[in-house]
C-alpha cells in the first residue's frame, strides 16, 4: 500500500495513493495508516485527491481509524470526489467525519 505522507509539526496528512478504497485494499489501507499514525495519534488529515471510489468496506476502515484513534486525535477528510462524497452524504458519514474541500480547509478546520 502507497500512501505519501506528510508530517507537519502538530499534523500528519496522508495521501493514499489508490484508485478505489474497496474490499480489495482496505486491510492494507488501514494497516498502513494505523502504521503512520503510530502509538501517538494525533491530528490527521486524510488526502482523498487520489482516490476515484470508495464502498461500504472502505467506509468501515475509516470508521475502524476514527475508533483507533479514540480521541486522541482529530481526522479531517479532504479532497473528495463527487461520487466519494455523495456515498458519505447518503450513509450520512458526513455527519460522523469532519470532511473539508482541500487541506488548507482542513487545516482550518483543525485550528493550524
Amino acid at each position: 500500500m502507497n500512501i505519501d505522507s506528510e508530517r507537519q509539526p502538530r499534523v500528519t496528512i496522508l495521501t493514499p495513493a489508490i484508485r478505489r478504497l474497496d474490499a480489495s485494499v482496505s486491510a492494507a489501507f488501514k494497516e498502513a495508516i494505523a502504521r503512520e499514525l503510530g502509538d501517538e495519534p494525533r491530528a490527521l488529515i486524510v488526502d482523498f485527491s487520489k482516490v476515484d471510489f470508495i464502498d461500504s468496506s472502505g467506509l468501515g476502515t475509516l470508521v475502524s481509524l476514527m475508533k483507533m484513534m479514540n480521541g486522541k486525535g482529530e481526522m479531517v477528510l479532504c479532497a473528495l470526489n463527487p461520487g466519494i462524497k455523495n456515498m458519505f452524504t447518503l450513509t450520512r458519514m458526513d455527519r460522523i467525519f469532519r470532511i473539508s474541500a482541500d487541506r488548507a480547509a482542513a487545516l482550518q478546520l483543525l485550528g493550524l
